[in-house]
């Protein structure tokens, strides 16, 4: 059940990202750039997730999962501060 959960938060992330990046490339906005670019970092914590917790349990990747979350949060917080319209 916890494989499932967590690869639709996966999918999920990955489904935000493609749609704001490809509404990026539509109207150029940078904000949906930075957005974008926030989700697929999401996209690979998400990813890390599922590894550290259902394919590699004994593995301790909680600092591999953190750096990602860091680098998507970061991504974020420099287009919501740095881009204006």
């Amino acid at each position: 059940m916890a494989f499932t959960i967590y690869s639709l938060c996966a999918l999920t992330s990955l489904a935000c990202a493609w749609l704001l990046l490809a509404s990026y490339r539509r109207t150029g906005h940078r904000l949906l750039f930075w957005s974008g670019w926030s989700f697929v970092a999401m996209t690979v914590n998400n990813l890390f997730l599922v590894l550290d917790k259902i394919v590699f349990p004994d593995i301790y990747l909680l600092p591999v999962r953190l750096l990602s979350a860091l680098v998507s949060m970061l991504l974020l917080l420099y287009g919501l501060i740095y881009e204006k319209e």
